[in-house]
């Protein structure tokens, strides 16, 4: 169980309390979920999407799917997903698919939706598939300064 380097010198600086929650390995938000036992939409995932601007990060639930076409009208700029291979590059120090949603730690400008916000305690990626970063609801909202708000994500 080891936090990403990037994210742990992020949690550092920001003086963030925290726990980790061991799990065991899974590679998609639902298996982490069950074999966590914790509620997939208490799960913060972060999906890396790109315009010819750069880089962003949208910060959606577990249990939803990025929705483009709100980014896109939010923001007045054309997001697309990233490659796998963007992700990889951006997130060199993640297991692939590890992705923590806290974009500031990466650089990047970050988008969070609402239905994260109102949450007691929030659970995300450590950066490798088993361990969870667990913080309050009050943490995980100090931890994104600047993000956006809005509703970018939708149920399958």
């Amino acid at each position: 169980m080891a936090l990403a380097h990037r994210l742990k010198s992020y949690l550092d600086r920001r003086g963030a309390s925290f726990e980790l929650v061991a799990h065991p390995k899974a590679e998609s938000t639902r298996e982490v979920a069950s074999t966590a036992h914790v509620p997939d939409d208490h799960i913060a995932k972060g999906v890396l999407v790109r315009d010819a601007g750069g880089h962003a990060l949208a910060v959606i639930p577990g249990e939803g799917w990025v929705k483009l076409e709100a980014l896109r009208a939010d923001t007045g700029r054309a997001f697309e997903l990233a490659s796998e291979a963007e992700v990889e590059a951006v997130f060199a120090d993640c297991q692939p698919g590890a992705v923590p949603p806290l974009g500031p730690a990466y650089e990047l400008e970050t988008f969070v939706d609402e239905a994260l916000l109102s949450l007691a305690w929030v659970y995300f990626e450590a950066g490798d598939h088993e361990s969870l970063v667990k913080v309050s609801g009050e943490a995980f909202q100090a931890l994104l300064p600047g993000a956006r708000r809005g509703h970018y994500s939708h149920e399958d």
